[in-house]
């Protein structure tokens, strides 16, 4: 039963006692595809480094596959693979080099666990004699994953794998990840896209190091508990500064060619519109997005 478990888990790396992660609690199940979902800073990278045992919590407890990362750490680490945040396979090695050496660490061959990496492999062999420095960030990404796959783990850990790759290569990514969620691997990914996490099964929002809701996206975006608007007309920046300066509006935030609004208790659409003086607006209700449920747990935390 190869799944993920957190107690309690505190870190901090000052002095002051500032929390890096404060309190965590955690479980993912075996074979699911789990999202963490936060900006930069919240406290990601901390947990997966905890859970990869290449440091040590403050307090608390956490296990991978039954095993405690603490006393069963050569356990984990022969049966997990870890994609950290920058790529950190040699740069200066080829892109057969960096597989065979990796997967000798293992004590095992491109050719055992070819069927594991075949489908992502094929996109970056024809580059096979480049050296892994002058790869693209698309294909780079693509041999980080190879190279974390070559020794078939039980438990795959990606922190923010498609940080500075192109929207192309996020998509797919991504797919690689259901396919491979196909064959039994737990995966936990974090990322500050919000847009990924509905590519998740489930997910866990952290900001400033704490957890503040864990569910499956559909249910986190069921939760949210007020009515939602989009609102646009020309002169946004303006427009933003009347909707929040209005008592008709409880929160106004912006999203792209929108802003997104909700509205106080004596606030209504056809009160807003009238009171805004403009002929030029459109307005209408939308399902919120993980990304308006993570500003309105994070405003009332």
């Amino acid at each position: 039963m190869w799944d993920i478990f957190l107690q309690s888990i505190n870190k901090s790396y000052t002095e002051s006692g500032e929390k890096a992660v404060n309190d965590v609690s955690l479980h993912v199940e075996e074979g699911k595809l789990f999202g963490l979902i936060g900006p930069d800073g919240a406290g990601k990278t901390t947990l997966f480094r905890i859970l990869t045992t290449l440091i040590l919590a403050d307090s608390g407890t956490a296990s991978v596959g039954g095993y405690d990362v603490v006393k069963d750490y050569k356990v984990i680490r022969k049966s997990i693979g870890y994609m950290p945040g920058r790529f950190s396979l040699y740069q200066d090695l080829t892109v057969k080099e960096n597989l065979r050496f990796f997967a000798t660490l293992f004590n095992t061959t491109i050719q055992d666990n070819y069927g594991l990496i075949e489908d992502i492999y094929k996109q970056i062999e024809p580059f096979n004699d480049r050296k892994a420095g002058k790869l693209s960030g698309g294909m780079k990404q693509k041999l980080a994953l190879c190279c974390a796959l070559i020794h078939s783990p039980k438990v795959l850990f990606l922190d923010e794998p498609t940080t500075g790759v192109d929207a192309v290569s996020r998509k797919e990514f991504w797919g690689m990840l259901k396919n491979l969620k196909s064959k039994g691997i737990t995966i936990m990914v974090s990322t500050p896209y919000m847009d990924e996490a509905s590519l998740c099964e489930e997910i866990a929002l952290i900001q400033e190091g704490n957890i503040m809701s864990v569910n499956t996206p559909d249910e986190i975006i069921a939760q949210y508990p007020d009515m939602l608007y989009a609102i646009k007309s020309p002169g946004m920046n303006q427009l933003l500064q009347e909707l929040r300066k209005s008592e008709l509006v409880a929160t106004a935030n912006s999203f792209g060619e929108y802003h997104h609004i909700t509205f106080s208790k004596q606030g209504s659409m056809e009160l807003l519109l009238k009171s805004l003086h403009r002929s030029d607006v459109e307005m209408k209700p939308i399902r919120p997005t993980i990304e308006d449920c993570f500003i309105h747990l994070m405003t009332h935390e």
